[in-house]
């Protein structure tokens, strides 16, 4: 099993990347709704001490969390479809409904340009979301594979395309002032790496963040390259699966050298 992590701009870095080269892309690409913004609603609820307030005390945005997202993510499209094997999928987290931008179902459009769309599914986080009015309580993830049959693992045929609160052991995370402020479940990812891959085949995450689908695809034997710009997040990422590597369950994980990850 083999490790990438690379810091620096995903667009250029997945241009080094060969041809059909990929099995899965798992992403948490920044949404464009800037994060900072959901802090300061953070900030307003615990002034009025509502009981669900997050625990952030400050704004903590992420790289990249503006209008810039959605350019960042068409222009990489074309490269997801040049990497990934026929027949092999992008799992990307996304927002959840609402508007004046939808942003969940322009993306799903822009991803069924390049790729085939193939489900949104809808991950309930349960009780009680951010926001105002219709209170944000779920999330998507947008499912598109490469022309060919899809690589689908599973056959129970029982899997649904919502996930409720505690399925497969996601857990809603509110992340704390040394975790990335949006950080995902580490088992969210595992479940579509299972659904899309086997062990052995490669990993992609171009918006690595803190590593947790880096964790979810070394835990289950699979090839790993993540990508991340922001030099603090990258460093807790290469921390972060430096000590899953410590772990005597795990396989012996082969770092290349030119990386000097650790």
């Amino acid at each position: 099993m083999t490790i990438e992590l690379h810091l620096g701009d995903s667009l250029n870095l997945i241009r080094t990347l060969s041809d059909s080269s990929i099995d899965l892309i798992m992403t948490d690409p920044p949404y464009g709704h800037n994060n900072n913004t959901d802090d300061l609603i953070a900030c307003w609820e615990s002034a009025l001490a509502r009981p669900h307030a997050a625990q952030s005390s400050h704004p903590r945005p992420i790289a990249n969390d503006g209008a810039e997202a959605n350019e960042i993510f068409r222009a990489i499209l074309p490269e997801y479809k040049r990497v990934l094997k026929p027949g092999c999928c992008c799992c990307c987290c996304c927002c959840g409904g609402g508007g004046p931008d939808p942003q969940f179902a322009r993306w799903s459009l822009w991803l069924n340009e390049v790729l085939q769309f193939k489900q949104m599914i809808i991950w309930d986080k349960g009780k009680i979301g951010m926001g105002w009015h219709y209170r944000r309580s779920y999330e998507t993830v947008l499912i598109a594979n490469k022309a060919g049959t899809c690589k689908w693992y599973d056959n129970t045929n029982k899997i649904e395309n919502i996930l409720r609160p505690g399925d497969y052991g996601i857990k809603k995370i509110i992340p704390q002032e040394d975790e990335h402020p949006t950080q995902k479940p580490v088992e969210l990812a595992m479940l579509f790496i299972r659904l899309h891959t086997q062990v052995g085949d490669t990993v992609l995450d171009p918006f690595m963040g803190s590593g947790s689908f880096g964790l979810a695809a070394i835990m289950l034997g699979r090839n790993f390259i993540g990508f991340e710009c922001d030099p603090h997040w990258f460093e807790v990422a290469q921390r972060r699966i430096a000590e899953a590597k410590a772990q005597p369950s795990l396989p012996n994980i082969l770092i290349p050298e030119q990386t000097k990850l650790f």
